[in-house]
């Protein structure tokens, strides 16, 4: 529905009622209208995805398969012992070298 007098278009959208929320608290916390908060997201998610390569956006959500999920499980209860060059990075030690 457009608005009389405007350039603004209103649009529809089902998000999570935890969405929902998170949209409400933000907006009253911080004064912001839920519109503005709303259109500054939306360009700012539509320019990433236009700019940055599509290998390095991270969807919000990821859905695994029973066994990717499982797999996952695993390793969080078995961890890896780091690798050498991990023990460097998380010791603040770069390395030249790129793999």
């Amino acid at each position: 529905m457009k608005r009389r007098g405007s350039s603004e278009t209103q649009i529809s959208a089902y998000v999570s009622e935890a969405t929902r929320d998170a949209l409400e608290r933000y907006s009253k916390a911080h004064g912001v209208k839920k519109g503005h908060l709303l259109e500054e997201a939306l360009l700012h998610h539509m320019r990433a995805l236009q700019e940055l390569p599509a290998d390095l956006v991270i969807p919000p959500k990821i859905v695994l398969t029973a066994e990717s999920f499982a797999r996952v499980v695993s390793l969080i209860e078995r961890p890896r012992r780091p690798t050498k060059a991990m023990r460097e990075l998380m010791a603040g030690k770069l390395s030249d070298e790129v793999p």
